[in-house]
């Protein structure tokens, strides 16, 4: 019951002395909306950055440079790294291709066959796959100039030279899905490895019994001139390259590129920290002063509580009660002033962006944060001062009446 009598009391000296008040609140709301609005900057910008590069599977990409001899094996081993989320072998280029025609299109497009499997990065994760050989997802400009969508049938023909005669095969293919935009910006069909590997056999002379290809007897000790593979995140390109560059194979990637942001990051965030402590410790210090003043400036009516019975832990919470509404007010303040802010900066910046992209966001966990800080802080403060109070006298105040 004392406690509730203290912090009915407290409330209502609060608001009795609303200008002094205010005053705590708006010099709180001057340090935490700059930074809030600092780090609103550097979490929009730095942070953005960071989310294209881990969202975009292009820079998860470990590509090799020239052509080498990869066995089943070595695929094997690879796929069972943790850091590997997707890795499938590549035929020769030359052999990885195929002239694609449609019934709703007279045109006749060669198309770049990209072998794929389950856990495809460059398409989305919810889209069909290609499975088996007579399936496949199209890039946008070849379904494009094929007029073909979703669910259509198109041919898919190649040629090679054997026996001393040029001969055509055709296969009939299904269209399983249409590849964003961004996924292959050239004419070309995503497919099941097992198609890619077909088409190279037929071309080196050899059957492929599947189709009903004719031709040499198919050979079993296969090797791969090349890979498609992808790093589980932008965190694990750097030690793949180094692997496999300890392995003798000469690869390219863009870990460059992400060591620029990564440090951009840490160095923004130092900077931000920094000024944000030295902000931290000058508030602290600047309320828990002004806390310490007026606890000075009530020392007659604080002692005036000890006399009629409050004990020195009830009267603790007198000063940090106040300082909590302080807190609470000027983080709501500071917030709204965030706010104002973020909006004239997102809205200045507006056509030089994405759509849906903005320079200065935060996200509910920073809110969260800040407000934890803030309020802890102020209390932390003010429980130094209220120590003080409470070890007042009754006669001191006595004295002063």
């Amino acid at each position: 019951m004392r406690i509730l009598k203290t912090l009915r009391l407290a409330s209502r000296d609060y608001a009795h002395e609303w200008q002094m008040s205010g005053c705590f609140v708006l010099a709180l709301a001057a340090v935490l909306g700059p930074m809030l609005v600092l780090f609103g900057l550097k979490f929009g910008i730095v942070g953005g950055m960071v989310d294209q590069l881990v969202e975009n599977p292009e820079n998860r990409e470990v590509r090799p440079v020239s052509s080498g001899r990869f066995d089943r094996d070595w695929f094997g081993n690879m796929a069972r790294r943790s850091d590997v989320t997707f890795i499938v072998p590549r035929t020769r280029s030359i052999a990885a291709t195929i002239e694609l025609n449609s019934d709703k299109s007279s045109r006749i497009v060669r198309a770049e066959l990209i072998p794929s499997g389950p856990g495809e990065p460059l398409l989305p994760a919810d889209a069909p796959l290609p499975d088996g050989l007579n399936s496949v997802v199209l890039s946008q400009n070849a379904a494009e100039k094929l007029q073909a969508s979703t669910g259509d049938k198109i041919s898919g023909s190649v040629t090679r030279r054997f026996g001393g005669k040029k001969q055509r095969v055709h296969v009939d293919l299904d269209v399983v899905g249409v590849a964003p935009p961004g996924a292959f910006a050239r004419d070309g069909a995503f497919t099941d490895v097992r198609l890619v590997e077909a088409l190279e056999e037929y071309r080196d002379g050899r059957a492929v019994p599947e189709l009903g290809w004719q031709g040499n007897a198919p050979t079993d000790d296969r090797s791969y001139p090349g890979f498609r593979l992808y790093a589980r995140s932008i965190y694990d390109v750097a030690n793949l390259k180094n692997d496999l560059t300890a392995q003798g194979i000469e690869v390219r990637t863009k870990a460059a590129d992400i060591d620029l942001v990564m440090r951009m990051d840490r160095n923004l965030s130092a900077i931000y920290w920094a000024i944000a402590i030295i902000g931290l410790i000058g508030f602290s210090l600047s309320l828990g002063a002004s806390l310490w003043a007026n606890v000075d400036r009530k020392r007659k009516e604080l002692s005036v509580l000890r006399l009629v019975g409050f004990r020195t832990g009830d009267i603790v919470w007198f000063p940090v009660t106040q300082a909590f509404y302080t807190g609470l007010m000027g983080w709501l303040l500071a917030v709204g002033i965030y706010f104002g802010a973020a909006y004239v900066i997102n809205g200045m910046l507006a056509e030089q962006l994405l759509e849906g992209t903005q320079v200065c966001v935060l996200l509910p966990r920073h809110y969260a944060l800040a407000l934890a800080v803030t309020v802890g802080a102020a209390m932390f403060a003010a429980a130094l001062a209220g120590w003080r109070s409470a070890r007042i006298e009754p006669s001191e105040g006595l004295r002063e009446i």
